[in-house]
């Protein structure tokens, strides 16, 4: 919880440096590229967060790598990281920077999970009908998952619609099996 916290400090602090800036969006890609370069490689991550090698070799390793890659903000956020020994915090400052920056945008998250590839238009038809229902506009993201079977699984926030195949299976098999469990 306390990393929580502290991750919301930094990532408020550099939002609204990329908000003065007017790179909102160029900085949270930069911020997305770099922790995936960082957490997408074992070796790279290891290295990264470790404590026994020098912040002065990690800071002349990460200028080597991302100065002319990233913007100067994103950059500067991660070097003050491992100058504070604060490494680990990045995925989660990453997170709480999309969420200040969707906040901004006055969008939610939205999530579409279907079992087969969607087409754009049915993608748009979705996406307008919840926006209609919710009065609100989305932030879509959208991913495939074989084994949802068929239909789809839409989150948006703390709100989950499930209208898979699977997740109907699951239900199912909840509602046989609990009047087993009482008797």
């Amino acid at each position: 919880m306390h990393s929580e916290t502290l991750a919301r400090r930094y990532a408020t602090a550099i939002f609204t440096l990329a908000s003065n800036a007017r790179a909102v969006d160029r900085v949270g890609r930069d911020l997305k590229s770099v922790a995936q370069a960082i957490y997408g490689n074992d070796d790279v991550r290891r290295f990264y967060l470790s404590p026994v090698f020098e912040r002065k070799k990690k800071e002349a390793l990460l200028l080597a790598v991302f100065e002319r890659k990233v913007r100067e903000i994103a950059l500067n956020a991660l070097l003050l990281l491992v100058r504070k020994r604060r490494e680990a915090l990045l995925p989660t400052i990453v997170t709480e920077y999309d969420k200040l920056a969707l906040a901004a945008a006055n969008k939610e998250p939205l999530e579409i999970v279907s079992a087969r590839p969607l087409d754009k238009k049915t993608v748009a038809a979705i996406v307008a009908r919840l926006e209609a229902v919710y009065g609100t506009s989305f932030a879509v993201t959208q991913r495939t998952d074989p084994e949802l079977l068929g239909g789809l699984r839409i989150t948006m926030g703390d709100r989950r619609i499930d209208g898979s195949l699977a997740g109907r299976l699951d239900e199912l098999a909840r509602s046989l099996y609990s009047p087993l469990a009482n008797g």
